[in-house]
């Protein structure tokens, strides 16, 4: 019996689709949406026949690093944005571990409270969202002390998981920052959120950092960029996603 060479597989195919909705289809084994930043994602379609896409997410700048954020919109439904992380310095030199210097504080009564994360393990989770040389202060206040601040700084009578006071005016001044932590108030977020006290600060600290070099999320696009990086920064970390039980 004369074996039988398999025939290469069909590629498969694509319906594009216009703005006026007007349908095109096409075969291919890979689809590439680029995005008018330098983001692209690439749809690879070598798999389909065992019912695999792959999704590799892309940026044209070198000095940044692209990645994937993935969340259900629906039982059948994904949505998937594309993430960018800088790799450079502010001065635009490669990459390499940003020199910080890092001051822990506890206010009265913090110092020996139980869940505080130690040293070590704040400063790895600081370095993990740093981008640039830094000069931080990180401190854990109690309630009392934490609504003071909101209440003198932000006119809110109450106390708050994080505050972040960044002193940069500017893109070119250094990255200097006090981020203070509530501890309280992250022990009751972490119990009513369902996640462990340690992840929370993890979370927080990230957050503040980023806040400490210019990230913000007053509109819903700057929203959807901080936590995407928070996001990705801590499940490189290890921790889940720290929006989940918000989105759920």
């Amino acid at each position: 019996m004369k074996s039988r060479t398999p025939s290469p597989a069909a590629a498969p195919a694509l319906t594009l689709f216009d703005a006026d909705g007007r349908a095109r289809k096409s075969a291919a084994h890979a689809l590439r949406v680029q995005l008018p930043d330098g983001r692209s994602l690439t749809i690879d379609l070598s798999q389909a026949a065992d019912g695999v896409v792959a999704l590799v997410a892309e940026h044209t700048d070198t000095r940044q690093q692209a990645g994937l954020l993935v969340r259900p919109d629906n039982h059948d439904a994904l949505a998937v944005a594309i993430t960018a992380t800088p790799q450079t310095t502010t001065t635009g030199t490669p990459a390499s571990p940003p020199a910080l210097e890092l001051e822990v504080q506890t206010g009265e009564g913090i110092g020996k409270r139980a869940g505080l994360p130690p040293r070590r393990r704040i400063e790895t989770w600081v370095k993990s969202a740093l981008y640039a040389d830094a000069t931080l202060t990180l401190r854990f206040v109690g309630e009392e002390e934490g609504r003071a601040l909101n209440r003198s700084y932000r006119g809110k009578d109450y106390a708050t998981n994080v505050l972040t006071f960044a002193y940069a005016e500017s893109v070119d001044d250094p990255v200097t920052a006090d981020i203070v932590l509530c501890c309280p108030v992250v022990e009751a977020e972490a119990r009513e959120q369902g996640k462990p006290l340690e992840a929370h600060y993890a979370h927080l600290i990230v957050h503040g950092v980023l806040h400490a070099q210019g990230y913000e999320h007053e509109d819903d696009a700057e929203a959807e960029e901080m936590e995407a990086i928070e996001t990705e920064t801590l499940q490189a970390l290890g921790y889940a996603d720290p929006y989940r039980s918000i989105r759920d």
